[in-house]
């Protein structure tokens, strides 16, 4: 395939799928979407760390950049080429910062419009607490766990109809009319979403959520739904996750009823444990009992809300980093939005957008490079040399730009390895 505006690094490989398993070379070639806002600040950055955390573990990454967004705009006059959308597809793993999704009027979210069009059904975000960052909680230490957001349907599927347009009263005259919910609505203007759950969906889902808990030596997986008011789209999603436990993974997975029955509240070595929570209840066990939990299945909505709260408790979005995830493909990329009231300013926390990077880096199987980045973040944030966030909660520390402070990160990469 050509890509007539896309410069393609002259040397590095592909990242390619062999016999259904992930094939990296030490030299990858790796799309890269700056995004919008403090995009422009914070992925440069995060790439200068990467590239250190690859060098000093013996590799060369080798990025290309790719446009989508307020760049795709000014270079394509589209939001989101088709030749970024098919180099993302052809080489399989990727990183982005934030694209900008208005509120109300305008396009749908680019981000959206990514997962879906690249079927990465995961959207991962990992939770755990650096060492010196300004917590509001006692204890965010005992925060270390993972969420799984199914990102293709709930409210993804984008099935909506506007307040007062012919297509919303047929939608209302059918469920009023057809399905006998009279009385339900209330008069006038309204406007009527749909969320589907899928059997597919949310089963590809889990078992990839089992997977990662059976891979990283985790022992509980948590289904949060709202099934006891939702019974047939968050209640299935309940009932099909606990199908894949029962049905696909023989003794290497349990329920939390066998759990208790069987062997007495306590999991053998190496057994994945599936149990489940109200969503609104699983607010509070974050905060009181972190501890407890290590990977949550979510559906959409429910993983938004849960993952932002998790990530508060070890110090916001500001540090927050996720990843999107199909078969044999990665688009790693930070929680927060793009603050276009920040951007340019070189001031911006980009810790989230590094530790997505570290993300993408365990997906491609380099634990060492990514171990050297937490290790350089918190050396540095431990010596209280901070952005503009965090210097204001921390009593006696530096504060630096965005660039200054992923130089700092970069060099002590260097000198810990």
């Amino acid at each position: 395939m050509e890509y007539e505006q896309i410069e393609i690094p002259a040397e590095g490989e592909q990242v390619t799928v062999v016999d259904g398993e992930l094939s990296v070379p030490d030299n990858p070639i790796i799309p890269v979407i700056y995004g919008d806002g403090t995009g422009k600040d914070v992925t440069p950055a995060a790439i200068e760390v990467l590239s250190a955390a690859a060098e000093a573990t013996g590799r060369e990454v080798h990025w290309m950049r790719l446009y989508a967004g307020e760049s795709a705009r000014e270079r394509y006059g589209e939001n989101l080429p088709e030749e970024t959308i098919d180099t993302l597809r052809e080489f399989r793993v990727g990183m982005k910062g934030p694209l900008t999704t208005p509120v109300g009027s305008g396009f749908r979210s680019l981000n959206v419009a990514l997962r879906k069009t690249l079927d990465l059904y995961a959207n991962v975000r990992p939770t755990f607490y650096l060492d010196g960052v300004p917590s509001p909680i006692r204890e965010p230490r005992k925060m270390d766990m993972v969420c799984f957001r199914e990102a293709t349907e709930d409210v993804y599927a984008g099935i909506e109809w506007e307040a007062g347009t012919p297509e919303v009263e047929q939608v209302r005259s059918f469920v009023e009319d057809e399905m006998g919910f009279e009385h339900t609505i209330h008069d006038g203007e309204v406007g009527i979403g749909l969320k589907p759950i899928t059997e597919f969906g949310t089963k590809r889902l889990v078992r990839r959520a089992i997977d990662y808990a059976l891979e990283h030596d985790r022992t509980y997986v948590t289904l949060v739904h709202k099934g006891n008011i939702m019974k047939y789209t968050e209640g299935a999603f309940r009932d099909w996750g606990y199908e894949v436990a029962e049905e696909e993974y023989g003794d290497e997975v349990i329920t939390e009823d066998t759990l208790w029955e069987e062997r007495d509240g306590k999991p053998p070595a190496g057994t994945v444990v599936v149990n489940d929570r109200i969503a609104d209840a699983m607010l509070q066990w974050l905060i009181l009992r972190p501890e407890d939990y290590d990977i949550l299945a979510l559906p959409n909505l429910n993983g938004d809300y849960i993952s932002d709260a998790a990530g508060a408790q070890v110090g916001g979005l500001g540090i927050a980093p996720g990843s999107n995830i199909g078969d044999g493909r990665i688009l790693a990329e930070p929680v927060h939005g793009s603050s276009p009231k920040h951007a340019g300013k070189d001031k911006v926390n980009p810790t989230a957008m590094i530790l997505s990077g570290h993300i993408l880096f365990d997906y491609l199987g380099w634990s060492d490079a990514g171990d050297l980045i937490i290790d350089a973040l918190e050396d540095t944030i431990g010596d209280g040399i901070v952005t503009y966030d965090l210097e204001r909660q921390m009593d006696g520390a530096t504060k630096v730009a965005t660039s200054e402070f992923a130089a700092e990160v970069a060099e002590r990469i260097k000198s810990i390895a």
